[in-house]
């Protein structure tokens, strides 16, 4: 399957509008009920920090509502794995039946995000889908938390579980839970998940019975059609008013590690017509030798959340997926097909969808313009648990905040979940601590990591660890943008490249990059990483000399990088007092320079930037920010094809607009 297209709805309805608002809201109120519920019984602190969703689905399988805090990336997946249970049980699905999915190739994102599916009834008929979706800190596979990059195939990412039934008319299925569990770490945390998700679904049920009950089942059916059809008339009354025409761009996950250097693409086209939206990614590049392919679902997903981001008022179910049809490429790296690896998605091609998808829309609707924001990071570290009697098994599952990308108006949010979910929440330190031998030794926000523009992008951060007592450690990473590094528009500068390190600051130092597994760690390595901040919006020499000088200030910007990247000369009086002055006449100097010279810098041989960097000349701001130069940081080695494919973007990006 490469395309997407929803049928209509055309069948008018009379439900009178105070009914018809009830409900509507009584349907959000249902899955954020469900949320609610998950949220106070899950056993998992991934799943506890919010990375889960929950939906209401019709009969059909159809997307009914979405909550309030739902994962961007899930919710444009879970009617799909709603009709997969319902294309293979059709007929044999009973009251008092669950079931369970993660399948990527039938809908699904990864492995880790693990679907239970709780059909609903009413007078013996199929009436609606309870769906929650949480995401396992392990489901099996070569590395503790089920992130191989070594793996070009599904095999080694996880177990793979299609649609299976775990309750079969109200029988718990013991032996099927637990084949399925006990291929996975830590198995009573999974079945203490599983069983979360199966009573926040019952929640679901009660609460449409309730409703039911008060209303009707004729009402609430005509409900279920209603709201998705209001949906979809509501998007094509803003499609209407909108310019039409075709707008195109790309984006880049950093490499293929079978090739080495060169970004691969992901090309987006986009068409606006009377009242609906078609994108086409069919120049996107073939699916790669690594994890960060996305399936057509989360793909898809992708493209749903960068366009809904653009409409924050309008409701998200079935109703908003019939205005956008999309075509992706079949053997593509935002379709892979089994059994091409596809766990690190969310990393990978997902939020490169996303990112493109906001380029887009930037130019169609600038009042609501937003530059390119942090890319998603996971780290995770498994193990044995020595400070008990060592047999226990852990799992420190991570992900940070970062940067958003600078807005039209304003600049980017510091240290903010990122898109892929910004109902995410961060992990609290001490949480982590108590229920792991990890302790967090730094968590700041980066200086200079925001991207200079008109309107900076939103601070990064750094959060560093150390290891206590542990045995048989090992350490994974799912991450990118060392090289397709987070991009600023409208002549907007990047931010910093991502990546992790280990053992900073010590004489084994090592640059990881942004893409490992199994790294072998013991008691007292440490590690450190950073989120990049967003990108820039507008010419950073444009941006008021004042607001510069606040971020002094606050220390978002240095002195030094306040010169470098806006041109404002600030000298310290005395920084415990706040006291800094502008030296106006050096910065008209100043920016005069910059103006007259940045065209030439992106023209610097990226040999000759490589030997400045070498020499301590210049360093990884000035590398990318003034010379759009790619380096790989592990060899210090600029990286020329990648370097040509990102100053090409830059140029378009930020050069066209100085």
């Amino acid at each position: 399957m490469s395309t997407t297209k929803l049928e209509t709805n055309h069948k008018i309805q009379n439900l009178d509008p105070v009914t018809f608002e009830v409900l509507k809201n009584g349907f959000v109120n249902l899955v954020d009920q469900m949320a609610e519920q998950m949220l106070r019984t899950c056993y998992s602190f991934v799943i506890y920090n919010r990375d889960f969703s929950c939906a209401l689905c019709d009969a059909q399988g159809n997307t009914v509502m979405q909550g309030t805090q739902d994962i961007s990336v899930h919710v444009g997946t879970l009617h799909l794995t709603a009709k997969a249970v319902l294309e293979d049980f059709a007929e044999d699905i009973h009251p008092g039946d669950v079931f369970l999915v993660n399948d990527p190739y039938r809908g699904g994102t990864h492995f880790s995000d693990v679907r239970v599916i709780l059909p609903v009834f009413h007078d013996g008929k199929l009436i609606a889908l309870m769906q929650t979706n949480g995401h396992w800190a392990d489901v099996g596979g070569s590395n503790p938390g089920s992130f191989d990059i070594t793996a070009k195939e599904h095999y080694g990412e996880g177990l793979r579980i299609p649609p299976v039934r775990i309750y079969s008319k109200g029988q718990y299925l013991t032996d099927v839970v637990k084949i399925i569990v006990m291929n996975m770490r830590i198995p009573e945390e999974r079945i203490g998940d599983l069983r979360s998700q199966v009573e926040a679904a019952k929640v679901g049920e009660k609460q449409l019975k309730e409703m039911i009950e008060k209303y009707g089942i004729q009402t609430v059916l005509v409900a279920f059609e209603e709201v998705q059809n209001y949906v979809e008339r509501l998007m094509r009354a803003k499609i209407k008013a909108l310019p039409k025409g075709q707008w195109e761009t790309v984006d880049y996950i950093d490499m293929d590690p079978q090739v080495g250097d060169g970004l691969i693409p992901i090309r987006v086209k986009m068409t606006i017509t009377e009242d609906e939206i078609a994108y086409d990614l069919s120049d996107s590049h073939p699916y790669i030798s690594c994890f960060l392919n996305a399936g057509f679902g989360s793909a898809l997903s992708g493209t749903y959340a960068g366009t809904k981001t653009f409409f924050p008022e309008i409701p998200l179910n079935s109703g908003f997926y019939r205005v956008v049809n999309i075509f992706l490429p079949e053997n593509s790296v935002v379709n892979a097909p089994s059994p091409v690896a596809v766990s690190g998605y969310c990393s990978g091609a997902f939020e490169k969808i996303m990112n493109a998808c906001f380029e887009l829309w930037s130019n169609i609707m600038p009042e609501r313009a937003i530059a390119c924001s942090f890319n998603l990071e996971y780290l995770l570290v498994g193990g044995y648990d020595q400070r008990r009697d060592g047999s226990e098994y852990f799992m420190w599952y991570d992900w940070m905040a970062g940067g958003h990308g600078g807005r039209i108006d304003r600049d980017g949010a510091n240290t903010t979940s990122p898109v892929f979910g910004v109902g995410l929440s961060v992990q609290p330190c001490e949480g982590q601590e108590r229920l792991s031998p990890v302790v967090t030794t730094k968590h700041e926000i980066i200086i200079d990591s925001a991207g200079p523009g008109k309107y900076r992008g939103g601070c990064g951060v750094e959060k560093g660890g150390v290891l206590t007592n542990v045995n048989k450690t090992v350490m994974s990473y799912c991450c990118d943008r060392s090289r397709s590094i987070t991009w600023g528009i409208m002549g907007g500068l990047p931010s910093i490249a991502q990546g992790a390190i280990l053992n900073p600051n010590k004489e084994d130092e090592e640059f990881l990059g942004t893409i490992f597994s199994n790294v072998e760690l013991k008691k007292g390595d440490s590690f450190t990483r950073p989120s990049a901040g967003g990108g820039g919006l507008g010419d950073p020499l444009a941006r008021d000399v004042n607001a510069v000088l606040e971020d002094v200030i606050d220390e978002y910007v240095s002195i030094e990088r306040a010169k470098l990247d806006y041109g404002v000369v600030i000298h310290e009086i005395d920084r415990d007092m706040d006291a800094f002055e502008i030296d106006m006449a050096a910065t008209v100097k100043e920016r005069d320079y910059i103006r007259n010279n940045r065209h030439l810098w992106l023209e610097t041989d990226p040999i000759e930037v490589e030997q400045m960097y070498n020499k301590g000349e210049i360093n990884q701001m000035d590398v990318v920010r003034k010379y759009g130069v790619i380096m790989d940081y592990q060899t210090n080695k600029a990286l020329p094809i990648s370097t040509e494919q990102y100053r090409e973007a830059m140029k378009k990006r930020s050069l066209a607009y100085w």
